[in-house]
């Protein structure tokens, strides 16, 4: 068994759900020293790049939650032309949707349906389409933005379990991103349906959402929220965050084509050029 196999073992016993909420209790502590020497722990350990920032010091901050969902300095993230990167992070994974699978890690597959919830005819738009899979280590900015301007159609929260979403889980846990946590979020967009998937994972203390603000977990099944006030959002435009890190996962329509150097592997930030759409 190697270090990677051994750390998902480890991960299969675990309270997922209790050491996240007990995480959630912490990062919310508003306590100036324990706030302040886990922000600057926190800076130090994982060399977060604090430059981009509006506010620099941990005294800026209420509480470490604060801190890990804080605000840009207007103009750090220029937004590009196209399908744009969601967040910072790195792009685990990307390209073609194919036989309704998307990739995981080299050697894992999951599909779209169970991905999104287990609707078949959601699944369906995105048969020939492509994908991207961003994983936002804890050093990253946490906000996320929409990849292209489209209309919140419905959201589904899929209950599951908090694995990690680290590369070293991803390569050993099989299904990973469907059997995790996760909301799904559908959008119509000029080129077709878009679907943006935030994953929960081990010791992400929330996912928020502009239009609904914290989503509360512990659903026994999936619930679906269908929207039928006017919410549009444009490209670059906050979608919402995570409290600690976790993944994103985009599922685009027929017609989206990957700019030729943007590959699995690379380092991408929010508002990066990522895709082209052709032209209906």
């Amino acid at each position: 068994m190697n270090r990677d196999q051994l750390f998902a073992w480890l991960q299969y016993p675990l309270p997922h759900h209790l050491i996240s909420r007990l995480a959630g209790h912490l990062a919310d502590c508003p306590t100036p020293w324990l706030k302040n020497a886990m922000i600057t722990q926190f800076i130090k350990t994982f060399d977060v790049d604090m430059n981009d920032a509006v506010h620099k010091t941990p005294d800026d901050y209420r509480t470490f939650n604060e801190f890990f969902t804080r605000p840009l300095v207007e103009g750090a993230r220029p937004v590009g032309a196209g399908v744009v990167s969601p967040a910072d992070g790195l792009l685990s994974q990307c390209g073609a949707i194919e036989d309704g699978h998307l990739i995981q890690a080299k050697g894992h597959t999951y599909s779209v349906r169970s991905l999104l919830g287990g609707n078949k005819n959601e699944a369906a738009a995105y048969q020939d389409g492509q994908f991207a899979t961003i994983y936002l280590s804890p050093r990253d900015y946490h906000r996320v933005h929409m990849p292209v301007s489209g209309r919140l159609v419905s959201t589904r929260y899929v209950p599951g379990r908090i694995f990690s979403v680290n590369q070293a889980t991803a390569r050993e846990v099989p299904g990973l991103f469907a059997r995790n946590e996760r909301l799904v979020c559908h959008f119509e967009t000029e080129f077709g349906p878009m679907a943006v998937v935030l994953i929960g994972a081990m010791i992400v203390a929330g996912i928020e959402t502009v239009w609904s603000g914290q989503v509360t977990p512990g659903a026994k099944t999936p619930q679906d929220c269908r929207f039928d006030q006017e919410i549009t959002l444009e490209t670059g435009e906050e979608l919402g965050r995570f409290k600690l890190g976790s993944s994103v996962v985009m599922c685009l329509p027929e017609g989206v084509r990957f700019h030729p150097d943007v590959d699995s592997g690379d380092t991408v930030r929010m508002g990066q050029s990522l895709a082209t759409v052709d032209p209906a």
